[in-house]
């Protein structure tokens, strides 16, 4: 078949499928189950166009080329509102009267988050000890040992500016050149100036009310103005996951996945015990985990479809709000720390894993009480030093690989792998971010109980 009659069919095909799920929404048909046949179908429509055409043809490339004006656009309009979302937000929640308890919210988020990544670095260790992981007799592919050097030098311009130093950065030189989201501590360069700019808004209040009362009502405006965007946006989201889905598994290299299937197995039972233990602990504090499964599930579908917890921000803190009870301020910080900090996923089990993996060839005991401390201490804190520098799973595993000691080029070997892992550390990610709004928000009594235990969802 000619290959641009077989890219149109394609594109036709995709074009149906999009009002099948319009279709669906003029019938009433509720937003999650809608989002979980996007998931599906886009799953199916991906594994067609590779049994069909085979994953190097320039059929799927073609055809991913008009898909992506969909899902990468999708991603694109979310990334568009993230950096408003938080400045937004976070100074709305300050100045109407979340700043009395604004130290209390910081600390007990950052602790879910640290301690929760400490627990995933732990299950990261033994998990992949219990399926007697190693990187003995991994033999690397030319594309492998070339992602090899690159982390190498990355590791490197890494090690050039001490952790000390990436933090400090976080305070913003040119507050405007953060607001543009550019850099690679852009985030949370944004959550520190607007945490600036509400706590003076606050002391305004004292010597020129006037003028901080008219500020206030711009950024009330300003606030209900980003939330109806916001809302705009996800009610695309169907479209996207379906259009990512299918793009995501036409190119998935089936071949090199049954060549690692076992470090993929193994990350993944990883990731599902953290999961699980993040249920466990909203038990521990008198809440029910099913409900949040329940009204997080399009939140984690989008996540792991999408391999970017930055881009599923603004779905992250509409759910807390909307359907879990966490009060603004509770939401828009948790989410917003959660893209850079105590990723359990990729800053936690990861790292932890490969360092497994590494340490009999180096000739230490994984299983060593004092190894495994170490290895908990380092991913902790290497979780919270890296916020400022991006990169994820891979500096995350560079930092903690380079501060045991041990060779990087691991890390290249997965390379082929990478992004089947990632779909589920996302998860993860989000999943921990939510969980930290929760919790600190129930610590500190500020948790809508009505909220997180009705059964109705509140849709976008």
């Amino acid at each position: 078949m000619n290959t641009t009659l077989a890219i149109i069919i394609n594109v036709a095909i995709m074009i149906g499928l999009i009002m099948l799920l319009v279709n669906l929404r003029r019938k009433g048909v509720s937003f999650n189950i809608r989002v979980m046949l996007a998931l599906v179908l886009g799953i199916i429509f991906g594994a067609a166009l590779q049994f069909i055409y085979g994953i190097d043809s320039e059929v799927i490339s073609g055809s991913n080329t008009w898909f992506s004006i969909i899902g990468s656009g999708y991603v694109r309009l979310l990334r568009m509102i993230v950096i408003p979302l938080i400045f937004v937000a976070i100074v709305n929640a300050i100045v109407n009267q979340e700043s009395k308890n604004l130290g209390k919210m910081a600390t007990y988020i950052l602790a879910v988050l640290l301690i929760t990544t400490a627990i995933s670095a732990l299950v990261g260790a033994l998990t992949a000890n219990a399926f007697d992981l190693t990187a003995e007799g991994l033999v690397a592919g030319e594309r492998e040992q070339q992602a090899g050097i690159g982390l190498e030098e990355r590791l490197e311009n890494f090690k050039s500016k001490p952790i000390p130093q990436q933090l400090i950065e976080i305070i913003p030189i040119n507050p405007f050149y953060a607001l543009t989201g550019e850099g690679s501590n852009a985030t949370l360069s944004v959550v520190f100036f607007a945490t600036v700019v509400a706590l003076a808004t606050i002391g305004m209040k004292r010597t020129k009310p006037e003028s901080a009362e008219h500020f206030i009502k711009i950024i009330n405006t300003l606030h209900d103005l980003v939330m109806r965007i916001v809302t705009m946006i996800l009610r695309l989201t169907p479209y996207g996951i379906l259009a990512l889905m299918t793009s995501m598994v036409s190119t998935s290299n089936f071949s090199e996945i049954a060549r690692l299937i076992q470090f993929v197995i193994a990350s993944y039972v990883a990731l599902a015990i953290m999961f699980v233990i993040h249920l466990i602990i909203l038990l521990i504090f008198g809440l029910n985990p099913i409900n949040f499964v329940r009204k997080s599930i399009t939140v984690l579908m989008f996540a792991f479809t999408s391999r970017s917890s930055a881009a599923t921000l603004p779905l992250n803190i509409n759910n807390q709000i909307r359907n879990l009870g966490v009060p603004e301020g509770h939401a828009n910080l948790s989410a917003s720390l959660g893209t850079s900090i105590g990723q359990n996923g990729c800053a936690g089990i990861y790292p932890a894993m490969l360092a497994i993996m590494i340490a009999p060839t180096v000739g230490i005991n994984p299983m060593d009480p004092i190894f495994l401390i170490q290895l908990i201490v380092i991913t902790t804190f290497a979780s919270f030093g890296i916020a400022g520098v991006g990169g994820g799973a891979t500096f995350a595993a560079l930092t903690v690989l380079s501060a045991l000691g041990f060779p990087v080029g691991l890390a290249g070997l997965l390379i082929s792998i990478e992004p089947l892992i990632d779909m589920g550390r996302t998860l993860l990610n989000v999943s921990d971010s939510m969980l930290a709004g929760v919790v600190s928000s129930r610590i500190m009594k500020k948790l809508d109980e009505n909220i997180y235990n009705r059964s109705e969802i509140k849709e976008v």
